[in-house]
């Protein structure tokens, strides 16, 4: 028996050096992995949660009428979540109560939150950053116009990033 595990251990021990070998040759040079590629510049991606991601989310939702009645929907969606806000006003009213509103200040940047009070639930929006605005009941659906004035009762805006309740 003892003469049996000799040559089965010599047998393995054989089968795993050529197996080694074939790996890992005994001649030659060792070559270290190549180097990664320098990181390239990434564009956002709709959604992604960056103020970018939330334009370019709006801009490809432009005609989209499946959010009329739901712009607080509309404008998480396009920041990345969902489920927030139950509506604008409560996320107005969120903003307001930490302290993050700018009430009256028609001059909000790129990516803000902009909010009027249009009714008992409110309508929110997402900021061009050159005093116009990307929305839901744009002509009836997703879209974009050049003057805030466009709703009625302005609040003014909050700051851009994912909503958080």
């Amino acid at each position: 028996m003892n003469r049996y595990l000799s040559k089965l251990a010599r047998a393995t021990a054989i089968g795993l050096t050529a197996a080694a070998m074939a790996i890992v040759p005994l001649t030659g040079t060792a070559t270290a992995a190549p180097a990664p590629a320098p990181a390239l510049a990434v564009q956002a991606d709709p959604g992604d949660g960056t103020i970018e991601g939330a334009i370019q989310w709006m801009e490809n939702h432009a005609g989209a009428t499946g959010w009329e009645g739901y712009c607080e929907m509309a404008v998480e969606n396009a920041y990345g979540t969902t489920g927030v806000w139950p509506s604008a006003i409560a996320h107005w009213n969120g903003a307001v109560s930490v302290g993050k509103a700018h009430p009256g200040d028609w001059n909000a940047p790129r990516g803000a939150f902009v909010y009027w009070n249009t009714s008992q639930y409110g309508h929110v929006g997402i900021s061009d950053g050159n005093g116009g605005f990307y929305s839901t009941s744009v002509a009836g659906a997703i879209g974009h116009r050049a003057d805030k004035g466009y709703f009625v009762n302005y609040l003014g805006w909050s700051d851009a990033q994912v909503p958080q309740g």
